[in-house]
């Protein structure tokens, strides 16, 4: 699995996830898909055959029989799995609903209030504080919204489902590997509708690739311990590429009939390349001369939309959510809590 590790790669599905936690809403208790006699047996087989599988990677037989207990798809993380609301906005419209001026000055106050402890973990893995308040406040808002969709039914919904059954099968089998391991229990283990947890909404892959015991407990606690909670998504920022000292990017203004193949992540040229091509600060004013970073051009809403110079950290927000629209919503979101 790569850097991104699968989930993290899905431009469509992340999106739309950040989104739906953006906008605070009340989940109630869903039916379950309606099915009859055949589609019943089939998921009665599906099941079987995943049981088999679980348990030649090491999760017991008590485990698998009570996560099991009365499953049935959940028409509800079907229903959003199809229909994800950040396919229909403009990127002004989404900054605006995600990066909102409630969301900057609640942020504010969470930066001040963890100073000491971000500054803990800044100086273990190197990440900026404001970014790390600026993934929580999206991706969970501070901790309010962290879901109430019982996780292992929730991804094995998605891994029975077919249209990414691969990935979300890996995904399932990493869920319960952490109830194996003690980390949580089935009964308290809830989150997002596609299974991500805690503070900063991890996927229990990345809960095992990233996931700090910061507290030196001998258990990571991406739920309740807050210091657990940022040393893991600093981690993950720290070992996909973070560059210390470094920012994301900036909005930029770009030149009259500027090339249109000049845009785009795949182009990289110096800032001082960008200059000397007649891109320029969002106020007009000449681009920074240091450091001479590489950048690239990004117009996500296309001609005539604003447009950004973005750097080696932005790639590594991408890292964790490959999708532009969600990246530029950290990097302003962590601008606007120093008051940039």
């Amino acid at each position: 699995m790569s850097r991104c590790h699968g989930f993290y790669r899905d431009l469509r599905y992340k999106a739309a996830l950040v989104w739906f936690l953006a906008v605070p809403v009340l989940l109630v208790p869903v039916p379950p898909c309606p099915a009859g006699a055949e589609e019943h047996a089939h998921l009665a087989q599906w099941v079987r055959d995943f049981k088999e599988e679980a348990l030649t990677r090491g999760i017991s037989l008590g485990i698998l029989d009570q996560a099991f207990v009365d499953f049935e798809p959940i028409a509800r993380v079907i229903e959003l799995d199809r229909d994800q609301p950040e396919f229909r906005l403009h990127l002004e419209e989404y900054l605006r609903r995600v990066v909102s001026k409630s969301r900057v000055d609640q942020g504010c106050t969470m930066l001040r209030r963890h100073r000491s402890l971000l500054e803990r973990v800044c100086t273990r893995y190197h990440v900026p504080p404001r970014f790390l308040i600026a993934l929580w406040g999206i991706e969970s808002n501070f901790g309010l919204t962290r879901g109430s969709f019982p996780v292992i039914h929730a991804i094995a919904t998605l891994a029975h489902d077919g249209r990414r059954s691969t990935y979300f099968r890996t995904e399932l089998l990493q869920a319960l590997r952490m109830v194996e391991e003690g980390h949580i229990s089935l009964g308290t283990m809830r989150g997002s509708w596609a299974g991500a947890m805690g503070h900063l909404q991890f996927m229990p892959s990345a809960f095992h690739n990233f996931g700090v015991d910061f507290a030196g407990d001998a258990r990571i606690d991406i739920w309740d311990n807050l210091g657990d909670a940022f040393a893991s998504a600093a981690n993950y920022l720290s070992r996909s590429g973070w560059s210390k000292g470094q920012t994301w990017g900036r909005e930029v203004r770009l030149p009259p009939n500027f090339a249109r193949e000049m845009i785009g992540l795949g182009i990289q040229k110096r800032l001082s390349t960008w200059q000397s091509l007649g891109v320029r600060r969002a106020n007009g004013k000449d681009l920074p001369k240091r450091p001479d970073l590489f950048g690239s051009i990004l117009q996500p809403g296309g001609k005539g939309g604003r447009a950004f110079v973005v750097y080696e950290n932005f790639r590594v927000i991408l890292a964790w959510n490959k999708s532009d629209y969600f990246a530029l919503a950290v990097g302003t979101l962590a601008d606007k809590l120093v008051g940039r």
